[in-house]
Parts: C-alpha cells; structure tokens; sequence
C-alpha cells in the first residue's frame, strides 16, 4: 500500500499531510503562518478529519497544487455514495498547470483508492466551470461521468472502477436546493479556509448595511450530509433561493446587495 511520505512522481516532490506534520506543513489553498485564521481553521479541520480516513496529498512546492479525498460515507456533503471514495479538492492552478500534476494526484488517489477496496471516485462539478470545482472537461477527459444533478446546475460525477458498480445519487435534501428563510443565509464549513476570513466580512457589511444576514456554521458531518444544497464549503442563499457557491468578499457583497 502506499504510504504517501515523500516521493518523486514526473519531475514533482508529493507528500502527504498527516497528524503528524500538520503544522509544520503548508495547505496549499492557505499558506500562510499557522496563526492566520484562516490556516488555524483548515487545519483544525483537517486535524480531526485524518480519523474518518481523509487523504491530503500534495506538492513539496507552495503553492496550490494537492488532492483531498476521503470515504464517501465520511465526505461532508448530501450524497449517496456506499464504497465511493469522495474527493473533497483537486486544485493545480498557476504555475503548476500544464505539467501533468493533475494527473499524477488523481492516479494516486485511484490507486490509494483501489489498495482501499472502494469501487470507484465521486466528486462535485458542473456542466460549466466554476469557481471552486472541478473543470468538467478534466473530469471528462479522465473517464468520469455525470451520475446525478441538483436543480442549481451542481453535478455529482464519478469514476467506476468496474461497470456494475452501483451510482452514487444526491440525497432528496441537496436535489432542489431551497430554504424557506427569508433575507441571506449562508452555509459552510470550515473545510475552505477562505470562510475563517470572509465570513465574519459579510457578517460585518450586512449589520453596515441593516441587512438580514445570517451564516450556518456547518460543523459536523451529520449537519453537512443533511445540508438544502449539494455543496456545503459554501452555499450563499437570498431569500430562500440558492445564489453561489463563490466566496463573496465586501466588494462583491456590496455589488449584489445593490441589485
């Protein structure tokens, strides 16, 4: 089995983060110090997700360039998916696009994935790219398929390992993402780093603003496989509608309240 400690795969150094290097090892999607809130929060989160079998396989270099994937039946979000294995984030941007590293991280997890008798690989697109996802053209090109879609354009894809194995499905909760309360609501998690910064700014423009706003802290998987929407990191409502699963920073906040 693979042990993910440190090794060369084309020309990239890959380790993988564990409980034991966690702090002295950058995020990639956050690389600043420790004591940045945002990184404090990924890796609080990280930190108790290693027990439920969370892999984070990533570059030796800084930058974003790493895989994170966990059993399906542990993933924080609504899907149905027995003996899948789900990935969380596969992120190379920048300068590591164009080298093959995408490739290299999404073959280890297939195979850490197999080595583990999952029957396949699911993760969350769209027919379009957005912010945040997978490019469904990738997922495409590496054999994966469209297996289910909630009313907000949010895909579930997955890659099977053998033709009978079983499809994974959105759950009814995440299928027709609505809420009933009125003004803006927000549902995430602690798993995007960028939340341990951007949410407390939203809170703060909505009270300057005199808006209703109020963000739902999803902080445990149970409340995460129960969510109203497909993508739980982030899911920006306005009066009951779903908007956005992109961060929205004061600028783009203050664009939207205008509207």
């Amino acid at each position: 089995m693979i042990t993910f400690d440190s090794y060369f795969l084309n020309i990239m150094e890959y380790i993988r983060v564990t409980k034991d290097n966690l702090e002295q090892e950058h995020i990639c999607c956050a690389i600043s110090n420790n004591k940045d809130v945002q990184v404090s929060s990924k890796k609080a989160w990280l930190a108790e997700r290693f027990d439920d079998g969370l892999v984070f396989l990533k570059s030796v270099e800084r930058g974003k360039c790493f895989i994170e994937f966990i059993p399906a039946e542990n993933a924080w979000n609504p899907i149905v998916a027995d003996n899948y294995m789900y990935i969380d984030c596969l992120w190379v941007s920048g300068s590591f696009k164009g080298h093959g590293y995408s490739n290299d991280l999404l073959e280890e997890c297939i195979k850490d994935s197999k080595n583990k008798g999952k029957i396949g690989l699911c993760i969350l697109s769209s027919a379009k790219k957005k912010p945040f996802l997978s490019d469904p053209k990738f997922l495409e090109h590496k054999g994966f398929k469209i297996c289910d879609e909630a009313d907000n354009g949010i895909q579930l894809w997955y890659l099977p390992f053998s033709a009978d194995a079983i499809a994974p499905r959105f759950k009814e909760c995440a299928r027709h993402p609505h809420i009933d309360e009125p003004g803006y609501v927000l549902y995430y998690t602690s798993q995007c780093p960028f939340n341990g910064k951007y949410v407390p700014v939203l809170e703060a423009v909505a009270k300057e603003q005199g808006v209703p706003f109020k963000a739902i802290h999803l902080q445990s998987k149970e409340e995460a496989q129960n969510a109203p929407t497909p993508i739980t990191t982030y899911a920006f409502f306005s009066d009951g509608k779903y908007v956005t699963n992109e961060q929205m920073n004061e600028k783009r906040f203050l664009i939207h309240l205008q509207r």
